[in-house]
């Protein structure tokens, strides 16, 4: 097998006096999408958030291709461009064109104008004729979209999304469910906390139980969803599924 992607050993993290993650083990291979399932205050964000450094850990390792990230005094400007993150709200700048919000950070990190790159993502998801309009002109599935296109515009390896979904009208999900489809067809690395049930199932290649700041349980989706050994993630998945 080879080297993971992105491995996680013994991470620990809490803030003040409130233990949030308690020794997480987890390897992300190249290519492999991992779906982190569980309910509201398992975890499953502030895990996204120290993978790629958005949380210092204050225990354990973060490895980032082998090298551990998590070092104190390890330099995260490079590596936040090789690992993007998606979040549930959309954080663009409601002032810029969707065009602007891509471009700014190409620019100002990498010194690049990447204009035909920037262009391409946008037609590829739908978007070529929304690149002039301002967020407040589009609806909440191209938001999210653009969000997604600014994070790819860094060319990154490696993609995090934290219920990219939750905060859009049942109608918007399925645009966005596609976003991720297509990404998972270039073989994109991904890391996804999600309430979408049917999208884990179908696509995940691993599925992550969390409760309490541990993974409960992991699998593939047949195992998780279908003949789970935790009585945890049964009741977890009947509440959820019924």
């Amino acid at each position: 097998m080879p080297e993971p992607r992105l491995a996680l050993r013994g991470v620990t993290k809490s803030f003040g006096e409130v233990s949030v993650l308690h020794g997480i083990d987890l390897a992300v291979q190249p290519g492999e999408m991992v779906c982190l399932i569980g309910a509201s205050g398992s975890g499953k964000s502030t895990l996204l958030r120290c993978m790629n450094g958005l949380e210092p850990v204050d225990d354990g390792e973060v490895l980032l291709d082998g090298v551990d990230i998590a070092e104190p005094g390890f330099d995260l400007a490079p590596i936040r461009q090789q690992i993007g993150i998606v979040f549930q709200s959309f954080n663009l700048f409601p002032h810029m064109t969707a065009y602007d919000n891509v471009a700014l950070a190409p620019r100002r990190v990498l010194g690049e104008d990447a204009r035909d790159r920037i262009e391409a993502l946008f037609a590829r998801f739908g978007l070529a004729q929304h690149m002039r309009k301002y967020p407040d002109q589009l609806s909440g599935g191209q938001q999210q979209r653009v969000a997604v296109i600014r994070a790819l515009a860094m060319r990154p390896h490696t993609m995090l999304f934290d219920e990219i979904t939750s905060a859009l009208d049942p109608e918007l999900v399925g645009e966005v469910l596609d976003v991720l489809r297509s990404l998972r067809d270039d073989g994109m690395t991904m890391v996804l906390a999600t309430h979408e049930m049917g999208f884990a199932r179908e696509l995940a290649d691993r599925i992550c139980f969390m409760d309490q700041g541990v993974i409960a349980e992991e699998g593939t989706p047949d195992v998780i969803f279908s003949n789970p050994q935790k009585e945890r993630t049964k009741q977890f998945l009947a509440s959820i599924l019924r």
